[in-house]
Parts: structure tokens; C-alpha cells; sequence
């Protein structure tokens, strides 16, 4: 097969045809033309239409993948056309959308390959430019959004992520009965839920009948405000972090009042507090049992800490409301403060808790998805500007998003 025929083929041209592949200093250059007077289609609609008005002054060079070490260039004088529907506009060429100076091909595999690796080491494997590559990156998560086809939001959950340094964060909203990113808002604030549900609109937000999140208040009033039927639960992952946030104080507060060898039996065991008895090692299970012989205040909020652990075996919302209460007495009685606070913050809590039992839902099957988030901004040491962290994360994340994928319909308008 001539290569000529091959560029033909990949590139899907069937109203046009390859005059000639040269080689100059700058690579490969493949020249094209129009095949006779076959149809040519709209640029901005893709109907076939069958008169043209002349053709641009210049020609139009299109960057494509490159054979071997040598950069491919399509080059290309297009005609305009008199669409019936449009008007006068610029054909559509099979081998690029529109507006787009790289090849649908050349897209593609950029687009695959920034999902493994920076957009900065994306643009150097290709010998293409960071803007270039930013571009492509944002035209794709953007066709790919308006392809997507939301289902009825039925369990909606809310967390954070941070953005860089100084307390910068992103909130992101996820359909956690299918696991999909749904929505990223800048900033911690109830500002940010305001957006996503002005984008939900009132329609859709009718569907939700319980939501995931922290007992952060800013979440909390703009979730009231805007769906007051649906049911608070709140995270089972972010509860045991207070509550380990508790028990860690306790011990911290206690390593400072101690002296000589009292506070070398204390220091360094902070994960031994922490973390759950079937995850510990035989050392550190030996450890533990002789501190816990010890009559310390760390070792009264390692025994409420561990007997908290079995609200969440409960199946019924009675029992384990009476359960609950019957903790809370302990832990305002137990004279550890961090305790005692914790213990109140479940009391103004206490119905989005006890939903928990019921639903049984929680935001811990997405920290992996915020792990790759993380690994996005770490891959790329960053980003400047919010947007493209923004874009970033739902390229990163929706494994589904691929407009370049899309099968379609010929009564389908062409996307810019």
C-alpha cells in the first residue's frame, strides 16, 4: 500500500485525496485537495452540501502523529460552503474539528497519555507546546460533559479536597449510588454548594433523597436551604476522625505534663491509640496491653474510643439512639476535655448520625477517588490556576469521558 493511500485511510478522507507527501527540513508534509467536485460538509453543522463559494486565501497546516522521528503536517486549502442552514462557512474536514490546528488522532493520544503523566511531560513527548496540550485537555473534558447523560440523583455526597498549601480547597460533589464526580466547586464555603445546586437546578435536586457529608455548618445551611426534603447523614469516615482527633489530644496534652521516664513510656506511641486491634502487629499488640495496665487519662479515651465502635454494629435506630446517649454520659463524665467536646458535637449531631444506621451510606468509598485526585496535582507538582486543576481532576477521574469515542448520529450537530 502507497502511503499516500494509507494518510487516505487513517485520516478518513472520502471527498478528498493526498496530491503529495514531501519531505522538507521541518518534518513530513502531506498535501491535499479536493477528489473531483464530491459533496463537502458544513464546518459548524455537518450537513452535506453540495455548492462552494471559492476557497480561503491561505492554506491551513494541521499537526498530526508523528512517523517515526519525523512530525507529520497536513496541509490543506479549504473551501467555503453555502450551507442551507448556516450560511456561507468554512467546510469540515474529516481529520480535525473545528477551529482545531491538530488532527483528531494527534487529540486522542495526547488526551490518553495526559491521564498518566503531566500535561508539561505530555508536550514534550510530542514536541508539542504546554498551551497546545492545555487546550486539547479542555476542549475534550468539555465535548466530553455535554455527552455525559446524567442519571436521576438519588444519594448525593459532599467532600473536600485540598488544592495546595494554606487551607485551599476544592469541594466535589459525587453521585454515590453510582460513584461518579458530578461537580467541582472552589472554596470550603456555602457558596460553593450554592453553585452546584444552581447547576443541578430544581428539577433534578427534587430527586435526592439523602446526602452524604461532614458536620461542616457552611455545607450544612446551604444543603437545608436548597434541599430541605432530603436526609442528612453524616460521613461514618469523617466521625472516627474526630473522634481519633480526640483521643490523639488527649494524649498530646498528656506528654506535656509528664517528666523523665513517664513521658518516654508515652512518647511515640501515637498510632498505637489509633489505630484498630486487628490491624496491629503482634509488637505493638504487646505494647499496648502493657500500657493499657497503666491508670493514664490516654489509656480512658483508648476505652471510650474502642467502645464507640459498636454504635456502628446496630441495625436498629432505637437501640441505637439509647446507645448512644448512654456513651455520650460516659464521655461527658470521663474529665478529658477534647472527649467531652466530641461527645457534645454528636449530641447537636445527633439525628444526621442515627441516619447512618438506616442508610448505612458514607463517603469512604470515594477516598480513592480523592487519592487520584491528589496524584493529579502531585504528577503535575501543582497547578496555578485553579480552572485547569479543575480540569485536570475530571480528566483524571472520569475514565468515561472521551468525546473522540462517541458514535455519531448523522442528525447530530457537529461540535466545535
Amino acid at each position: 500500500m502507497r502511503i499516500e493511500t494509507h494518510i487516505r485511510k487513517a485520516l478518513g478522507m472520502k471527498a478528498h485525496w493526498v496530491q503529495e507527501v514531501r519531505e522538507t527540513e521541518g518534518g513530513l508534509e502531506v498535501l491535499v485537495e479536493r477528489l473531483g467536485r464530491r459533496h463537502l460538509r458544513c464546518g459548524e453543522c455537518g450537513m452535506e452540501v453540495k455548492g462552494s463559494r471559492g476557497r480561503l486565501p491561505r492554506e491551513r497546516r494541521w499537526r498530526d502523529l508523528s512517523v517515526r522521528d519525523k512530525v507529520l503536517w497536513i496541509i490543506y486549502r479549504p473551501y467555503r460552503v453555502a450551507c442551507p442552514r448556516c450560511g456561507i462557512r468554512v467546510e469540515r474536514v474529516p481529520w480535525a474539528p473545528r477551529f482545531s490546528r491538530v488532527t483528531t488522532a494527534l487529540a486522542k493520544a495526547v488526551a490518553l497519555l495526559a491521564k498518566k503523566l503531566s500535561w508539561k511531560e505530555v508536550a514534550e513527548h510530542f514536541q508539542l507546546n504546554w498551551k497546545t496540550v492545555a487546550k486539547i485537555i479542555r476542549w475534550v473534558v468539555s465535548e466530553g460533559l455535554k455527552l455525559r447523560q446524567l442519571q436521576p440523583l438519588h444519594i448525593l455526597g459532599i467532600d473536600e479536597v485540598s488544592r495546595k498549601k494554606g487551607h485551599t480547597y476544592f469541594t466535589l460533589f459525587y453521585d454515590l449510588e453510582r460513584g461518579g464526580l458530578l461537580w467541582v466547586s472552589e472554596g470550603r464555603t456555602e457558596g460553593a454548594v450554592d453553585l452546584f445546586f444552581a447547576w443541578l437546578g430544581k428539577r433534578r435536586t427534587r430527586t435526592i433523597q439523602a446526602i452524604c457529608l461532614d458536620m461542616w455548618a457552611p455545607y450544612l445551611a446551604s444543603v437545608k436551604r436548597h434541599a430541605p426534603h432530603a436526609l442528612t447523614v453524616f460521613d461514618r469516615f469523617h466521625l472516627v476522625r474526630h473522634l481519633n482527633d480526640a483521643v490523639d489530644k488527649v494524649r498530646r496534652e498528656m506528654v506535656q505534663r509528664l517528666h523523665g521516664e513517664e513521658k518516654s513510656t508515652i512518647k511515640g506511641t501515637r498510632y498505637l491509640w489509633l489505630k484498630n486491634p486487628w490491624n496491629l502487629t503482634e509488637t505493638e499488640r504487646l505494647t499496648l496491653s502493657t500500657l493499657l495496665t497503666i491508670n493514664m487519662p490516654i489509656v480512658r479515651a483508648y476505652m471510650l474510643k474502642e467502645a464507640f465502635q459498636k454504635f456502628w454494629d446496630y441495625f436498629s435506630t432505637g437501640w441505637a439512639e439509647k446507645w448512644l446517649r448512654q456513651w455520650f454520659w460516659w464521655a461527658t463524665h470521663s474529665r478529658l476535655k477534647p472527649l467531652r467536646d466530641f461527645a457534645h458535637l454528636l449530641r447537636r449531631h445527633e439525628a444526621g448520625i442515627l441516619a447512618w444506621i438506616k442508610l448505612r451510606i458514607s463517603n469512604g468509598s470515594l477516598e480513592g477517588m480523592n487519592h487520584k485526585i491528589k496524584l493529579v496535582s502531585r504528577r503535575a507538582y501543582g497547578f496555578r490556576d485553579p480552572y485547569n486543576f479543575v480540569i485536570a481532576i475530571f480528566h483524571g477521574v472520569l475514565t468515561s469521558l472521551c468525546p473522540y469515542d462517541h458514535k455519531w448520529d448523522k442528525s447530530q450537530l457537529f461540535i466545535d
